[in-house]
């Protein structure tokens, strides 16, 4: 679809759609979808984002779809990386992981790290194309050197198992100290549980609790089995935490990305 022919079929679909609103938007939000219309391609995929899941507004995944798009064919890389999700989740369209690949290869080869650790996990479980572990380690470290955590992360798993790298220890424990200060909860996990081996259990139980409010329930379920051989008296706060947070997301049906 050209680019005239997307702005068309986006503003169909609010005239068609338009109600009256329950509520104004706020004003910082409000103010990312004025951006967006104006042609501003950051706006244009954080206008998206909201639309595929916010408080503020009916989830459209298809219109969200629409500004990504706008913004990847003017050569956006962040938009080319949600286009890639877009097609390996299938929100707004039909799943395709060969399609998400080639926008993640597209994110990568402009400079998104997004891209970049997304196509790295599509490469490192074969995901729409022959699993290649040495493509995705290439991918990891270079995303990892341009400061993502997440990427930091399984850079460090690569080099503790001595997946298609020598086996370096020490370099992963770097490398999870950097996932785990850069914010990642699965490199906080990672360092914490590497502490706890090392007989620092203080340290650990401080990047534990790090994880803890963002951890998805695969890392608190690993956090409680540790936990659990350290005991609860080690640190019963965080291990009431721990509880409350396993018990609120089995409660609770998983929300939309």
């Amino acid at each position: 679809m050209s680019a005239s022919g997307l702005w068309q079929h986006l503003f169909t679909r609010q005239s068609k759609s338009k109600k009256p609103a329950s509520a104004p938007l706020p004003e910082q939000i409000d103010a990312i979808r004025q951006r967006a219309i104006s042609g501003h391609h950051l706006e244009q995929v954080l206008w998206g984002k909201v639309l595929l899941n916010s408080a503020y507004v009916r989830s459209d995944q298809a219109q969200a779809l629409v500004w990504f798009t706008i913004a990847a064919n003017a050569g956006y890389g962040p938009a080319h990386n949600m286009l890639g999700r877009c097609h390996h989740f299938g929100w707004g369209c039909e799943k395709n992981l060969q399609q998400a690949a080639q926008h993640y290869e597209t994110a990568a080869r402009l400079g998104d790290e997004w891209g970049r650790y997304n196509l790295g996990i599509l490469t490192m479980r074969g995901l729409g194309m022959p699993q290649d572990l040495k493509k995705a380690l290439r991918l990891f470290t270079t995303a990892a050197h341009n400061g993502h955590a997440k990427s930091m992360n399984l850079l460090a798993r690569f080099l503790e198992e001595g997946w298609e790298t020598p086996q370096d220890k020490a370099a992963a424990l770097v490398w999870y100290r950097k996932s785990a200060e850069g914010g990642d909860y699965r490199g906080c996990h990672n360092y914490a549980t590497a502490l706890a081996d090392a007989g620092r259990i203080q340290d650990a139980l401080r990047w534990w609790r790090q994880a803890l409010p963002e951890a998805t329930s695969d890392i608190l379920l690993a956090m409680d089995r540790a936990l659990s051989r350290l005991g609860k008296a080690a640190d019963p706060a965080l291990f009431a935490a721990l509880q409350v947070r396993m018990q609120s997301l089995s409660a609770q049906p998983r929300p939309t990305p």
